[in-house]
């Protein structure tokens, strides 16, 4: 039977008609979305896989939730990493809507990378929602990635196609610069991803320390005569005891050790104590045990007049790499020369003697190279930060200030993304914006936060059932 004659099935006006009750449906029964163009950075050469992305445009528009049991049921699964949320929703919008409202912006940005002012970005399809864009689901406060776009369902109808459904999976943060100045948007992600935890000084103190003269008969110097091999820990040094026969008056070393071309060896041996009584005509063996490795050994200079040891009197902050340590000389004699020892909170934790020195009559100055004693600036969110020593980059997510450990110079947290390196503690943190500086405490690289994981909670779980810290409850082989 022939088709209707009443019907053209398939002229402008009839395709334009159902696109109307189409966009009229939607708005009725739709709800508002986000839609955020992805834009590409780097990709790599062999591959084209996207290595970095921003997203900083957004645009609303209706859509259709075709999802009525939730989201999408069996998206929960149990992997070898844990529990994982694989949440999915399929989004039906109007292509003529996307085509009006979207499309066109797109085009300009296109036009506008083609001609070289956004030198840094790429983009490709236009036309239509493209594959690894977001969309920010409000009513779940959450954003997905378009993971594929179907654009012929209901398959031709008059001729013509009217919608695109896209089937829709939970984002998985990984790094990507989100900014797309919705504060509902960016809050989503500010504290998820691969985050870096910078902890910086604010305000840093010199350190000071006094010495402490001897008399006759110290260890003036430690000469290493052969550095050994194969250590794997730290040795120890033992000088035999003072003649005096006063425990106080024995003199105390430690060994630093290097490692080269992966074989450890001991560097210097350092005076902790130059002790006291000891004879150029019968002097204090010296002897190098323990670390695993052999072949250690060493001699020493007995001398008179030198610096017994030093006293750590302000152990100061913000010290993250080693500081010059100078030390006066005397009228006649030599000087002695010490290093610094730093903890890991950025305070010198104690002096030791390269050499004592000798023909001191009066106490020395001992001095600690000073520090930057104060931060500079206000870091912004989003700027770019700079590492002085590592040339690491980063991009500021989110700034803490915790006046909980000192309200009036409180330490300063920022979370950052987009690394490109590794920073180094010590260096000075540069806002590119703000040219904020100061010193960056410690960092923490393994703040990988995925709100959809329970890893942990699992594990936690586990270990309360089975407990391998004694023996294996299935048994020993």
């Amino acid at each position: 039977m022939a088709l209707n004659p009443f019907f053209l099935q398939g002229s402008a006006t009839e395709q334009f008609l159902i696109q109307d009750l189409i966009n009229e449906q939607l708005k009725i029964y739709g709800i508002d979305v986000y839609y955020i163009p992805r834009k590409t950075l780097k990709t790599d050469n062999i591959l084209r896989e996207v290595q970095s992305s921003k997203f900083n445009d957004n645009f609303v528009i209706e859509a259709y939730l075709d999802n009525y049991e939730g989201y999408a049921p069996g998206s929960d699964i149990m992997t070898k990493f844990g529990l994982r949320l694989k949440n999915e929703i399929n989004l039906i919008i109007s292509q003529e809507r996307f085509e009006e409202s979207i499309s066109p912006f797109l085009t300009a940005l296109q036009e506008g990378i083609d001609l070289g002012y956004y030198p840094d970005e790429e983009t490709s399809i236009t036309t239509r929602p493209r594959e690894g864009d977001l969309i920010y689901f409000p009513l779940g406060e959450r954003l997905f990635e378009i993971k594929r776009v179907e654009a012929e369902k209901p398959f031709y109808q008059l001729g013509k196609t009217y919608v695109y459904e896209l089937l829709c999976e939970l984002y998985e943060y990984e790094n990507e610069d989100i900014d797309t100045s919705i504060e509902e948007i960016d809050n989503t992600v500010q504290d998820e991803g691969y985050i870096t935890t910078l902890t910086l000084e604010p305000v840093g103190t010199s350190a000071t320390a006094t010495a402490t003269l001897g008399g006759v008969g110290m260890i003036g110097q430690i000469i290493l005569t052969n550095d050994g091999y194969n250590y794997t820990s730290t040795p120890i040094v033992t000088i035999s005891n003072s003649p005096t026969g006063n425990p106080e008056d024995n003199a105390t070393a430690v060994a630093i050790t290097t490692s080269v071309a992966g074989i450890r060896s001991v560097k210097s041996i350092r005076i902790v104590n130059a002790g006291l009584g000891y004879t150029s005509s019968n002097p204090p063996i010296v002897t190098i045990t323990g670390g695993n490795g052999v072949g250690a050994s060493a001699t020493c200079v007995v001398v008179d007049n030198g610096i017994k040891y030093l006293t750590i009197s302000n152990a100061g902050s913000g010290y993250y790499t080693e500081p010059t340590v100078s030390i006066s000389g005397p009228s006649i004699g030599q000087t002695a020369t010490a290093k610094a020892i730093i903890s890991g909170l950025g305070t010198i934790s104690s002096l030791q003697l390269t050499n004592a020195g000798y023909g001191y009559t009066e106490t020395p100055t001992v001095t600690i190279e000073n520090i930057s004693s104060v931060g500079v600036g206000t870091y912004v969110i989003n700027e770019t930060v700079t590492g002085s020593l590592s040339g690491t980059t980063a991009e500021i997510r989110n700034i803490n200030f915790r006046t909980d450990i000192d309200e009036n110079n409180p330490p300063i947290e920022l979370f950052v993304g987009v690394n490109n390196g590794q920073f180094s503690a010590g260096e000075t943190i540069v806002g590119s914006a703000s040219s904020a500086t100061y010193i960056l405490k410690s960092y923490d690289n393994n703040s990988y936060e995925e709100s959809y994981d329970i890893n942990e909670e699992i594990e936690t779980e586990a270990d309360n059932i089975l407990d391998f810290t004694e023996s294996n409850p299935f048994g020993e082989y």
